[in-house]
């Protein structure tokens, strides 16, 4: 008996030794939005390691804090649980940042003078990718490979579209494709060519692997540098966690990579192509599915492409393009066959569905997958979610489906989405309102390159829908804007919740992973038209500061 008291004591006082360790970290004088129910609100936060160790007042959080206690004042700040970016393409979104900048060519002169004066500063044959351009901004005519041919005789040119789902080639880029005049469209894409047949430059969706594959995967040293770009990036934004939407295998080498080396300053949760679901069983069954730095287990697949390339399935043709109803990457029964053994497997499926008729298809392949399957926690995503016909609407709530949406580009896209497919299905595009009002979980990302990975920006979007032309004061369909609390339910709660993470991260609460966003403002009591000229102060992951404003 006196052992087993002896014992209990002192473990008791073990207990309280380790209950009165000194945090690491504590931010005080702030407004504290923690995304959690039983706690909404708070003035502080403290940090022990990783995790949080407590969130109450100021006073009571300072009383915590020891000699090495780093502490922050906010400043009346808001904070909030680290932002995560459900949908992005990292690595290539990384080499981006250092590429040629096309987003903002205004006119055709603009966009060739870009590419020259790029081409100049890099060695003969290096190929010249990224770009982003974006067509409306000069009227809608499509770029050719005659405007650049002249300014670009040693490189090849590769240059995407913002929305990724078209680029233009060169002749040196379509010759090392070997994409000619009698080269056939493969299905799910399109080559665009001239009066007389011969290709202009122009690729759409599948068809842009012609090129892609002829692409060499570039040295192991830049795809660090790019990786670890665009995660000082994502930090400088808020973001804490991000959703890699990998269109090969390569990305997740390069992730591997940096985790290994210590490098990791961004959670990443990496998804691989549906079509090569069996490797990543295989994968999980040999490595399992990661920590909470990098994680697998999500596979990523398309319906159809996107409403500005013209290739997004719809319903009814285009109001702009009559005879076109856009078109279907991948084969109804592919998806099917191949989410019904993913899904068997325990695997996560997301899949891009921009156009009414895409969405309305994979609804019912999900909901098929459900039947044949049975009842299990599977988390389908619909990525984009963007034009929805009204009776989807509410299939997202009953079949459990998450809608994975960019606030962003409503406030892009809205600016002239009207003229191609009219006012009429415009009022159910990027219906965050509608979708929450029927209570399916909608979580927010940026989708970047095709967006800049700014969280601001996006709750901006989300709560305004005021068009980035400023033609829209009250609002692009207005009826679908949504609350701060609501887009930051988006970017946390929901976000963690799309990547079975509720648990680890999304909230700020004692026990959760400490990754935490300062701004500068407490985005909830200011004006919505002036949340956009928010700033980040701080970003914290895992209670270490990964990047600050004074920095």
């Amino acid at each position: 008996m006196r052992v087993v008291l002896l014992a209990g004591l002192l473990f008791l006082v073990a207990g309280m030794g380790e209950a009165q360790e000194p945090v690491s970290l504590v931010i005080v004088n702030a407004r504290v939005w923690t995304g959690n129910p039983k706690q909404p609100w708070a003035e502080a936060v403290a940090v022990r390691g990783d995790r949080i160790a407590s969130v109450g007042s100021s006073a009571a959080v300072r009383k915590m804090a020891g000699k090495g206690t780093r502490i922050i004042d906010a400043h009346g700040g808001l904070v909030t649980p680290g932002f995560i970016d459900s949908h992005v393409h990292f690595i290539s979104s990384g080499f981006g940042l250092s590429s040629v900048k096309l987003r903002t060519a205004r006119t055709p002169a603009e966009f060739i003078a870009r590419i020259k004066a790029y081409a100049a500063t890099v060695p003969k044959g290096a190929w010249i990718t990224g770009g982003d351009w974006d067509h409306s901004l000069w009227g809608g005519e499509l770029p050719n490979k005659s405007w650049i041919d002249s300014v670009t005789p040693d490189n090849p040119v590769w240059v995407s579209r913002l929305d990724g789902h078209m680029a233009l080639a060169n002749s040196l880029a379509l010759a090392a494709a070997h994409v000619t005049k009698d080269t056939p469209d493969p299905a799910g894409g399109r080559i665009v060519r001239d009066a007389q047949g011969d290709p202009t430059g122009i690729l759409k969706d599948n068809a842009q692997s012609l090129v892609d594959d002829a692409i060499p995967d570039p040295p192991p040293a830049l795809a660090d540098r790019a990786l670890d770009d665009a995660m000082r990036y994502v930090a400088s934004n808020g973001v804490t966690s991000v959703v890699n939407m990998g269109y090969s295998w390569w990305d997740l080498s390069v992730m591997d990579r940096a985790h290994a080396a210590g490098r990791m300053i961004t959670r990443i949760y990496a998804a691989v192509p549906l079509a090569r679901w069996q490797e990543l069983r295989d994968t999980v069954a040999a490595r399992g599915r990661g920590d909470a730095w990098l994680r697998i287990g999500g596979l990523k697949a398309f319906v159809d492409g996107s409403i500005g390339s013209h290739t997004a399935l719809m319903l009814r043709p285009f109001d702009d393009a009559p005879k076109d109803s856009g078109l279907r990457v991948t084969p109804a029964e592919s998806l099917y066959a191949w989410t019904l053994a993913a899904d068997k497997a325990g695997l996560q499926v997301m899949v891009h569905a921009i156009g009414d008729r895409a969405i309305r298809e994979q609804l019912d392949i999900f909901q098929r997958v459900e039947q044949a399957n049975g009842p299990r926690d599977r988390r389908f995503r619909i990525e984009h979610a963007q034009h929805l016909s009204p009776p989807d609407i509410p299939r997202f709530a009953q079949l459990g489906v998450i809608a994975s949406m960019q606030p962003y580009h409503a406030i892009d896209d809205g600016r002239w989405v009207d003229t191609v497919i009219g006012k009429d299905r415009s009022r159910y595009t990027y219906a965050f309102h509608s979708l929450l009002d029927a209570g399916a979980k909608v979580a927010f990302g940026s989708d970047w390159s095709v967006a800049p990975a700014t969280p601001i920006e996006g709750i901006y979007a989300a709560v305004t829908r005021r068009t980035l032309d400023d033609r829209n004061p009250n609002g692009w369909v207005p009826e679908e804007k949504i609350t701060v609390e609501q887009a930051l339910t988006a970017y946390t709660v929901t976000g963690a919740y799309a990547e079975f993470q509720e648990r680890e991260k999304g909230t700020l609460a004692p026990g959760m992973l400490a990754d935490i966003t300062i701004l500068d403002r407490d985005l909830t009591r200011i004006p919505p038209e002036t949340i956009r000229d928010a700033k980040v102060v701080m970003t914290i992951v895992g209670g270490r500061v990964v990047y600050s404003q004074k920095d």
